[in-house]
């Protein structure tokens, strides 16, 4: 691996001579990053790609009707809003330049230019198809806000088009719902169509019975949970087999369309799973920008896209390029939130001290405070130190950690209520879904760059073509 010298800072122009400090992402490894920094003698500017800090693990209760995406996504301004050294960008980071020290945004063909002096990298991930992109126009990932709105769509109004089938064909088709992936995400989201199926919905219509409804979880592991061991991984499974969900391992998905699925299993055959929801919760693409750094420093770049680091979490020759969470590759560090977080303090506190002329920290160690993965209401499984728990023990354990983890007080009352609502009694607190929802996404991806110049979008000093690129009637 080659590594490149380290450059000196560029002259800074931010108030007071300060070191710029630029953040990308306001994920948990970048948010906790500019956080930490508040008391800092820098001045940080935070690009997110959305305007939300978003609490990931609980993207599964958003497109299950529990809670609404503003509880798990507060504003990201408003987090930060007392902090008077922080100020946030918004807009999608598409290229850095190591040896300028600048990073580009844009939004909207609008294009930004930041110089930095300290940056911290901390973009994420995305959903991986392992090569096969085309499975996701019919299978949606779990990453976004606007991934689990469109699967709230897809899962409610498939009960609603299976209420006024007259196939039953057709009928079973629509209340089969397929997950792929049995990690934690998968399992959660199994688990709670099953709760929704079963509990919620029951009683809701007259033409179906909801409780019928098919809920299959694929992998082509051997184990659900395999990173939490052999004996939660199949507490999990035996949990998910007593509230209704087919778990089916070994089996690979070959295929995606409108319709259904193509499995091959273990054994080489090849087989049909009819369904009109598909959800994808296998894999995990890291963003984009660390191959671009990886070209410009010489650090090796894995599969996953994920960048290799040096123990205090640099890039070899730059010890001002800092990065964090999901695109950091550091021994067998899992893709967790508490890495992430963990990632983006020790980060933070490597430039305070650097700009206050104090001893370099120790490499960084991750304490594993342990994993968590709730099955269905009252049960859940955790592996927390050396301690396993699996049922009512481990799904309190569960509430009281990611409770503590939502940013904001307003974020926790509400979301405390609506838990309340649905583990409590048998009602959803959102469970709206329109067709924007889900058919916007792939209405954009249709448009592509030319949705910038709609008349509802896009830079004002940009001519709109003669065409209505929309194909609407009026804006």
């Amino acid at each position: 691996m080659t590594t490149s010298p380290a450059q000196s800072p560029a002259p800074t122009d931010s108030p007071g001579g300060r070191p710029r400090v630029v953040v990308i992402g306001s994920g948990f490894g970048g948010l906790f990053a500019a956080q930490a920094l508040r008391k800092a003698p820098v001045e940080v500017t935070l690009i997110g790609k959305t305007a939300q800090h978003l609490f990931q693990p609980l993207l599964y209760q958003v497109a299950t009707g529990i809670l609404s995406e503003g509880e798990i996504a507060p504003a990201t301004r408003e987090i930060l809003r007392r902090q008077k050294n922080a100020s946030v960008v918004l807009g999608e980071v598409t290229d850095i330049d190591v040896a300028a020290r600048t990073v580009t945004s844009e939004i909207l063909g609008r294009t930004l230019v930041h110089p930095y002096d300290e940056l911290i990298v901390a973009a994420g991930a995305g959903q991986s198809y392992f090569g096969n992109d085309q499975f996701a126009e019919f299978a949606p990932g779990m990453k976004s806000i606007d991934d689990a709105l469109e699967l709230r769509g897809r899962i409610f109004g498939a009960f609603e088009l299976a209420e006024i089938a007259k196939d039953p064909a057709e009928v079973d088709r629509l209340l089969t719902f397929v997950v792929v992936g049995a990690g934690p995400t998968g399992v959660e989201m199994a688990g709670q169509i099953a709760e929704l199926a079963r509990r919620t919905l029951r009683r809701d219509f007259r033409n179906i019975n909801p409780t019928g409804a098919r809920i299959i979880l694929l992998d082509a592991a051997p184990a659900v949970l395999p990173s939490f061991g052999e004996k939660l991984g199949e507490a999990a499974r035996r949990q998910l087999n007593e509230i209704g969900v087919d778990v089916q391992l070994g089996a690979m998905v070959t295929g995606v369309d409108a319709d259904g699925l193509e499995v091959k299993d273990s054994d080489g055959q090849v087989r049909r799973i009819q369904a009109a929801t598909k959800i994808w919760a296998a894999g995990v693409q890291a963003s984009e920008l660390g191959r671009i750094l990886g070209e410009q420093t010489g650090a090796e770049v894995d599969r996953a896209g994920r960048i290799s680091v040096q123990p205090d979490l640099t890039l070899p020759g730059h010890p001002e390029i800092h990065v964090v969470g999901d695109m950091m590759a550091l021994g067998k560090l899992p893709g967790v939130a508490q890495v992430a977080i963990q990632g983006g303090r020790y980060a933070a506190e490597a430039i305070e001290r650097r700009a206050t002329g104090k001893k370099s920290q120790e490499p960084f160690e991750y304490f594993d405070k342990g994993s968590m993965a709730t099955i269905s209401r009252f049960s859940a499984v955790a592996d927390i130190w050396k301690f396993k728990f699996s049922g009512f023990t481990a799904w309190v354990l569960w509430l009281v950690v990611h409770l503590m983890y939502i940013v904001g007080f307003k974020s926790r009352i509400t979301t405390v209520l609506h838990w309340m609502v649905s583990f409590l009694g048998r009602g959803r607190s959102e469970r709206v879904a329109t067709q924007q929802q889900v058919y916007g996404r792939l209405a954009l991806e249709q448009l592509g760059p030319r949705w910038e110049v709609s008349k509802t979008g896009g830079p004002k000093d940009v001519d709109p073509a003669d065409e209505d690129v929309t194909q609407r009637d009026s804006a």
